[in-house]
Parts: C-alpha cells; sequence; structure tokens
C-alpha cells in the first residue's frame, strides 16, 4: 500500500493496483484536482475542506471513469458526477480493493449547529493493510485497522479527544491529516502531544505532500 497526502484531509491510496483518491477539498494543493488514471474518488461529508465543488469539475473530467463514492447528503447534493450513496458498513468494490463505510454523522461542532451526514472509510485489499479515514469524527474504532489518518486538529475536537481516538483504534501506524487549521509554530506541539501519548509505535510525520509505503505483517 502506498499513501501519499495531497493537503490536509486529501489522501491518495494506492493499493491491488486500485487509485484511491479520497476528501480532495479546498485546502487540498492544486495537483489533487490535476491527478489521473483514479479508480475511485471517495467524500467523507461535504464540508468545502473535504469537497471543493469549484475545483471538482476537471478532477471528475480527467477520471471519467473512477467510481465515485460519498455520505448520502453529498450524494443528493453535488453538483457533478453520478455519486454513489455510502453508509455505514456498506462495501463497495474497486477492482480487487474494497471501500466500506463506518459511521453515520459528523461530530458535534456546537449544539446550536445541526449535525451532517459523515462516512468514514476502510480502504482494504487482501494481503495489504487496511487503512482507516474517519473524515470528521471520533466516535467509531472499527477493528482490524493498520493504519489511521489521523484528523490532528479541528474546531470539533480537542487533543485529549483526539489521543483517545487513535489508543481505540490502536493501529500499527498513524499520520496526520486535517492539520490546515494548525500554524506552523503551534504544530509541534499538536503532533507531540498525539505521537507521545497515543501509544502507537509507527507515528508517521508526513507533510501535507508526502508519500510513503507499508506492507501486511
Amino acid at each position: 500500500m502506498q499513501i501519499t497526502r495531497f493537503g490536509h484531509a486529501a489522501v491518495l491510496v494506492e493499493v491491488a493496483g486500485a487509485r484511491i483518491l479520497v476528501d480532495p477539498g479546498t485546502f487540498s494543493v492544486d495537483e489533487t484536482f490535476a491527478l489521473t488514471g483514479l479508480d475511485a474518488i471517495v467524500v467523507t461529508h461535504q464540508h468545502p475542506d473535504h469537497l471543493d465543488q469549484e475545483r471538482l469539475p476537471p478532477l471528475l473530467a480527467g477520471n471519467p471513469d473512477a467510481v465515485l463514492v460519498c455520505d448520502p447528503e453529498t450524494a443528493a447534493s453535488v453538483s457533478v458526477g453520478e455519486w454513489i450513496p455510502n453508509a455505514e458498513g456498506l462495501e463497495t468494490a474497486i477492482g480487487a480493493a474494497s471501500v466500506r463505510g463506518v459511521g453515520a454523522q459528523h461530530a458535534v461542532i456546537l449544539p446550536t449547529l445541526p449535525r451532517i451526514a459523515n462516512v468514514g472509510v476502510l480502504v482494504s485489499a487482501p494481503g495489504e493493510p487496511t487503512l482507516f479515514h474517519p473524515g470528521d469524527s471520533y466516535e467509531h474504532a472499527p477493528d482490524g485497522v493498520d493504519v489511521l489518518a489521523l484528523p490532528l486538529a479541528a474546531p470539533w475536537a480537542k487533543t485529549s479527544e483526539t489521543v483517545d481516538f487513535a489508543q481505540r483504534v490502536a493501529p500499527a501506524t498513524l499520520f496526520p491529516v486535517h492539520d490546515r487549521t494548525i500554524s506552523d509554530l503551534a504544530y509541534g506541539t499538536y503532533w507531540g502531544q498525539v505521537s507521545g501519548h497515543a501509544g502507537v509505535d509507527d507515528c508517521r510525520l508526513v507533510d501535507q505532500t508526502g508519500t510513503f509505503e507499508l506492507s501486511h505483517n
């Protein structure tokens, strides 16, 4: 499995011959929307930092055969493409790989704000590691996660919750996502607290466009 970040929450997962892009949003680098050869584009929820609808059309045009998967509210509202609604436990085959939905709702930001849909995803393939991208929620900690895309900072989270979530998921490897909300000066504080207390041996500080590979042990 090869994992490449494309800024903030956007992650390209290449596994079992499939290229699966998750959450191309407004904080993603421009190169995200010039990607080609994608087999699937997956969106966990409708917030702009996870789905940039203005830059989406050229990405879809460059990947006309990609399977499009997203939460049901986004599927009903996104203006371009034919999207398959994702849901808890629903598995979508992407060649030899698969994407399975986890959860249903976004984390609470404020009690006065309505909660929207959020469906995280498990990306897996036979004989390969399983990656979990939760979108914007720490609610669910599925079993069998080898690598966690960990939201590092958000208006809906505090560091103790981030650490608790990582401990509950208990992956072999974690790396940061959802971190463009942190200034460069403060980044080390957030990362140091998570990497020092999550109880995960392999905490990888992957930058906004970094790439790494994993094999199943």
